[in-house]
């Protein structure tokens, strides 16, 4: 008889926590992520020696850990006049994917002097692929993809940005 009671007395705290574990698991996963604008960033190229506006963004900015690990993961799309900018300590290869990030993305890959170093474009959506930059990268900028080839940017171009 104990041993019953012992049994059901187990199953059910166990059938308990895992609800409530599976409740918090499920509303973290369905809140919306929403674009903060936290900086603007200009694009620009050098022509004849004077540089000329390729395009304005306004600006999400991931300078922490978690900012940079998460990226743009989980949400569901971006405006295209906007973008987010990961800001590293030191300029060094850079490498990113594309896990849990639900829309394709061009990924620009900039050195500690604001000039682009590589574009990695059109990344597949939830691909896990690195993605490396072709040398190395102080900051990396996420905007929807095909816009680098809308832009025309190539490395060599330039940023501006200021932080709000």
């Amino acid at each position: 008889m104990k041993k019953k009671i012992y049994i059901s007395f187990f199953a059910c705290t166990l059938s308990i926590f895992s609800c409530k574990t599976d409740s918090k698991n499920d509303k973290k996963l369905t809140k919306e992520i929403t674009f903060t604008k936290e900086g603007e960033l200009s694009l620009f190229d050098l022509k004849d020696s004077i540089p000329n506006l390729i395009a304005k963004l306004d600006i999400e900015i991931a300078d922490s850990d978690y900012e940079r690990e998460t990226g743009l993961m989980y949400r569901k799309s971006m405006q295209n006049d906007r973008g987010m900018l990961f800001i590293f300590s030191e300029e060094t290869p850079q490498s990113f994917y594309m896990k849990n990030t639900k829309f394709p993305l061009d990924i620009i890959y900039i050195n500690a002097k604001n000039k682009v170093v590589s574009i990695q474009k059109n990344a597949k959506p939830l691909n896990e692929s690195s993605l490396p930059s072709e040398g190395p990268a102080q900051y990396v900028l996420e905007v929807n993809a095909k816009l680098t080839d809308t832009w025309n940017l190539k490395a060599g171009d330039s940023i501006y940005f200021t932080k709000m």
